[in-house]
C-alpha cells in the first residue's frame, strides 16, 4: 500500500510540475495577452491543483491527517483561477489591447459595439 500511495503522489506532485513549466513557457512565448493570459489561467491552475492534490494525498495517506483546508483551496482555486484569466482576457480587450495578427477570429467586436451603442442610446433618453 504504501508502495501505491509513493506512485500516487509523486505522480500527481510531477504532473503539477509539468503543467507549470508549460504555463512559464506559454507566458514567455506566446504573442498577446488573450494567449498568455490562457496559458495562465488554464495550465497553472491545472499544475497547481495537481501539486496540492499531491499534498493532500501525502498527508493524508502517509501521515494520516485528512486536511479540509487542503480540500476548500483545491475547491476555491478551481472555481476562481478560470474565472480571473477570463475577466482579465476581457479587461484588456474592452480597454483597447489589440490581439495579434494571426488571430483569426474576433466574436467579441460584434457584441462590443452592440453593448456601446445601447449604452449610448441610454444616455440620450
Amino acid at each position: 500500500m504504501i508502495v501505491i500511495a509513493n506512485i500516487l503522489i509523486v505522480t500527481t506532485i510531477v504532473v503539477g510540475i509539468i503543467f507549470t513549466i508549460v504555463t512559464m513557457i506559454g507566458i514567455l512565448r506566446l504573442p498577446d495577452v488573450y494567449t498568455r493570459a490562457h496559458a495562465a489561467s488554464k495550465s497553472a491552475t491545472l499544475g497547481v491543483l495537481s501539486i496540492l492534490l499531491g499534498v493532500f494525498l501525502h498527508f493524508w495517506l502517509k501521515e494520516g491527517h485528512f486536511s479540509i483546508q487542503l480540500l476548500l483551496g483545491i475547491l476555491f482555486l478551481f472555481i476562481t483561477s478560470p474565472v480571473g484569466g477570463h475577466l482579465m482576457g476581457r479587461a484588456a480587450y474592452m480597454s483597447g489591447v489589440k490581439p495579434t495578427d494571426e488571430t483569426v477570429d474576433n466574436d467579441l467586436k460584434e457584441a462590443v459595439e452592440e453593448a456601446k451603442k445601447k449604452n449610448l442610446q441610454r444616455l440620450k433618453d
